[in-house]
């Protein structure tokens, strides 16, 4: 019995727009020869080439120090956002390349940057950590002494609390990859000595309630943290995917604090200053304070909210015609992992559950994916993320209800991408 790849009683959908039962991914497709046998029209595929590559003629070359990425992908760079160099030319950022890459775990040169003073050169021998204030024991590390302490391994992601900002503020939305878009996001596997090991050595007083922490770059960036988060799961981290962390991530040492806003993650930490109050430093009360629509402010909003994003396709890539594709994206929580995500293919008028890549970590990123039938009809796809406290991710307008105009921090609204009939993906508003 055979199988008429125009035949669409052959597929089990799940919802409009083309959608397939998750199914469609497992055993149906790899069966009988792949997507073919399960009636799915697919682009052609190349058969063998009888020319032999020189390169199989030729000796290659020799083995080296440090491995790098093959030529041919040169092109796969974090994206240099420039929006504020005229009036601020200290502040600089680079977004991750997701639409670039798969699986979860973000390469370390890939990983993206915030700078509020520039990256600075710190020599390690000289570098410094203090924990002071109200403890019993005032201690000082040099990065030597660090290596002698027990260390925990953990991987987590990190997410800009301006992340995705051109979508919550912009009028008409920016057609721009999701490197620009949403790319101050990443995730790592992340090797360190944990805090509580550090705090219980110094002693916290009673009284202590918050920790200070300030890096050592221009601006001495430094965010206030309750010590339960601290001792509840901190990390001082001096590894990121089994190597050094890079200067850009703060070499030689920096905070880890999972599913917190990416600033207070402090890099370069030199200080840690236990107190009884917030301190509500510049870079807390004056760059980091989401203001609501009646124009009050939120005190303290620490955690990631839940959210997704379709990275294949997403805007600026082209299709390549109708048939087959796997729809695939990110989801994560701040406050947990993801319990499921829901895609529409059809502009949010029918959803359907997509299946989550293992591991599902809690704060970090999970890989989502969904077969669909696209027939090459312009449609609009959206993925929304649940994490296991209950929370939804929002529509865009639910979120703009909630903040003023002028609010941009931890903007987690729905993202849509519309694939118009030539293939051309689009980033839109719904």
């Amino acid at each position: 019995m055979t199988n008429d790849i125009n035949e669409p009683t052959a597929l089990d959908y799940a919802a409009g727009g083309g959608l397939l039962s998750r199914r469609m991914l497992l055993g149906t497709i790899a069966a009988s020869g792949g997507a073919m046998a399960a009636g799915l029209a697919v682009p052609h595929r190349a058969g063998a080439q009888g020319v032999v590559p020189e390169w199989v003629t030729v000796a290659g070359h020799r083995a080296r120090g440090y491995g790098m990425p093959a030529e041919a992908e040169a092109p796969v760079q974090r994206a240099i956002i420039e929006p504020w160099q005229d009036v601020a030319p200290e502040f600089s950022l680079s977004g991750t390349p997701l639409q670039r890459l798969r699986g979860t775990i973000t390469p370390s040169g890939l990983h993206f940057e915030v700078h509020h003073g520039g990256r600075p050169d710190v020599d390690p021998d000289q570098h410094r950590l203090m924990i002071h204030g109200l403890v019993d024991r005032p201690l000082q590390f040099d990065l030597n002494s660090l290596e002698r302490y027990p260390m925990v391994t953990a991987t987590h992601f990190l997410e800009c609390a301006g992340n995705s900002l051109v979508n919550a503020v912009m009028p008409e939305p920016l057609q721009a990859g999701c490197d620009v878009i949403h790319g101050l996001l990443s995730n790592s596997e992340w090797s360190g000595v944990p805090m509580s090991v550090l705090m219980d050595e110094a002693g916290v007083q009673p009284e202590g309630k918050w920790v200070v922490a300030v890096g050592s770059d221009g601006p001495s960036l430094a965010r206030s943290i309750p010590i339960e988060k601290i001792m509840e799961d901190g990390i001082l981290a001096l590894y990121q995917n089994g190597e050094r962390i890079r200067p850009e991530q703060g070499y030689p040492m920096r905070l880890l604090l999972p599913g917190f806003e990416g600033n207070m993650n402090v890099k370069w930490l030199t200080s840690l200053w236990v107190t009884d109050a917030p301190a509500h430093t510049k870079h807390e009360s004056g760059e980091y304070t989401e203001i609501l629509a009646d124009g009050s402010s939120v005190k303290f909003t620490f955690a990631i909210g839940v959210k997704s994003l379709i990275t294949h396709p997403s805007a600026t890539m082209t299709m390549s015609g109708p048939g087959f594709y796997e729809i695939s994206g990110l989801a994560w929580s701040g406050v947990g992992k993801v319990a499921r995500v829901e895609v529409s293919a059809d502009g949010g008028a029918s959803w359907a559950d997509a299946e989550l890549v293992e591991p599902v970590l809690p704060r970090a990123l999970t890989r989502f994916r969904m077969p669909w039938q696209w027939d090459g009809s312009p449609t609009i796809l959206m993925s929304r993320a649940h994490d296991d406290t209950g929370a939804l991710q929002p529509a865009r307008p639910d979120w703009k209800a909630r903040y003023h105009p002028s609010n941009f921090l931890h903007y987690n609204a729905i993202q849509p991408w519309n694939v118009t009939a030539e293939g051309e993906v689009q980033n839109v508003y719904l």
